[in-house]
């Protein structure tokens, strides 16, 4: 072979050798363009797809179970054990530890609370749960004006829906026990045994 007919060769080979790397480069450009147009359109889709679905509802807080409006009896039970509502209410609740039969509580005490006031008398609240509305319950409790030692200031503030719950649950109990006596003036005696509700000096030594 002349060293012309070399040269030739040498020539027609370098040029395939580059018009290959050109159509591998071309390729290889055209493969990255399809490849970001796909990812591109997949992106769009789930964006179109996440617009329509509906929002997630917001998780709802953690509460006490105890605390739900659903099933007011319930509450209203409850209620009248942590607002101490038994102690004054029940007859002998306190003296056996709060284990007075549910079936005998909240009727009241002939008990009388002796202060500046007269002499005060719980009331049966399962009589009067069945005089009343529960709409006359809730405008009762929230005017106030009961006598101390009831709490009517902190009662008076409670949610409508817990003082329906009170009403609820005390009613469901059924009517139970006689009413209560009168409440009394101050300055007249009662002709029942009373706790006296004012502070007493102790005496003095010698």
């Amino acid at each position: 072979m002349t060293f012309e007919l070399k040269q030739l060769c040498t020539v027609v080979a370098l040029c395939v050798a580059a018009t290959a790397t050109a159509a591998l480069a071309a390729d290889t450009t055209t493969d990255a363009a399809a490849k970001s147009t796909r990812k591109a359109a997949r992106s769009a889709a789930n964006a179109t797809n996440a617009s329509n679905q509906p929002a997630a509802a917001p998780k709802a807080a953690e509460v006490d179970p105890q605390s739900q409006r659903a099933g007011g009896v319930k509450r209203g039970r409850y209620l009248t054990i942590v607002g101490g509502c038994n102690d004054c209410h029940t007859a002998g609740y306190i003296e056996s530890g709060g284990t007075t039969p549910e079936a005998d509580r909240l009727t009241g005490r002939a008990v009388g609370a002796r202060g500046p006031w007269g002499t005060s008398y719980p009331a049966n609240l399962r009589l009067l749960t069945q005089s009343i509305t529960e709409d006359g319950w809730v405008k009762l409790i929230r005017d106030g004006r009961s006598l101390p030692p009831m709490p009517s200031a902190n009662m008076s503030k409670m949610s409508e829906a817990d003082l329906r719950a009170l009403y609820q649950y005390i009613k469901s109990l059924g009517p139970k026990g006689a009413p209560e006596p009168e409440n009394l003036p101050p300055g007249q005696e009662p002709t029942t045994p009373y706790e006296n509700m004012m502070p007493v000096a102790p005496a003095k030594a010698g």
